[in-house]
């Protein structure tokens, strides 16, 4: 079995990805600040990966502000990937988002899409599984665009996947041959304010939620297809029906 490398394997989806990969017999090792190793300082980096096979990337940037996330994500990568080069990795593995291809604004999808470039362009192999909106971050979205007890967000169309679903697609792509794109998806499509509407009545929730197709997604205009996964993509079974009685709010 193969030796796979998960930076950023102690968060949400990392630590899932770990256990999936560990329960298949595979040697996976949970690699993060939190155990020695920081891929955007390049600390730790060549030790972990001696004899690794596959390096999975599901880390993240602490920080939101569009410069911050944008060194992150390109200083990091070009730290893996040269660590991977030097240590004969042969399989880059990356979560990254749906939509980021496609015209849009957003800060964030611009750092991811510089990260993409940079492994596109390495001489490693790589699968890069491309995942739409997590059901988990359906109270933060809520959150950052709410006034008062007024939830307001617009119409744009989304298609969220559960993270264990994620996972479980990410440890997948891990433990098979380089694929290249591969899109994932949940399997209902909401209008945005749709997605957050049925949540925060689920839980309880008093506040508002009223629809404006003005109204930013992380701080830029969205399209109303901008999130939505292509044809082809990989659809996983949670529904949002299913995920809201196991996952109360975090408090």
């Amino acid at each position: 079995m193969a030796k796979i490398v998960v930076i950023g394997g102690t968060g949400l989806i990392g630590t899932k990805v770990v256990a999936k990969l560990t329960e298949h017999g595979h040697e996976a090792i949970a690699a993060s600040p939190n155990t020695g190793v920081n891929s955007l300082t390049g600390e730790g980096l060549a030790e972990v990966l001696a004899g690794a096979d596959t390096v999975v990337d599901v880390s993240n940037s602490p920080s939101f502000a569009p410069a911050d996330v944008l060194d992150f994500f390109t200083t990091s990568t070009r730290n893996l990937l040269e660590a991977e080069a030097a240590a004969g990795v042969t399989h880059h593995v990356a979560l990254t988002i749906v939509g980021i291809n496609r015209p849009q604004n957003i800060p964030y999808f611009a750092a991811k899409t510089a990260q993409e470039k940079m492994i596109r362009e390495s001489a490693i192999d790589f699968s890069l599984v491309h995942a739409t909106q997590f059901f988990e971050f359906v109270g933060s979205i809520a959150d950052i665009s709410t006034a008062g007890d007024v939830v307001t967000l617009p119409g744009a169309l989304i298609q969220p996947i559960a993270a264990e679903d994620v996972a479980t697609a990410v440890a997948r792509t891990a433990a098979g041959d380089p694929v290249g794109d591969i899109e994932i998806a949940g399997p209902e499509t909401f209008g945005m304010d749709e997605f957050a509407r049925r949540a925060l009545a689920f839980r309880g929730d008093p506040r508002t939620v009223v629809r404006d197709d003005t109204a930013p997604y992380y701080g830029a205009r969205i399209e109303e297809r901008t999130l939505i996964p292509v044809e082809g993509a990989q659809i996983f079974p949670t529904t949002l029906e299913e995920w809201l009685p196991l996952n109360p709010p975090r408090g």
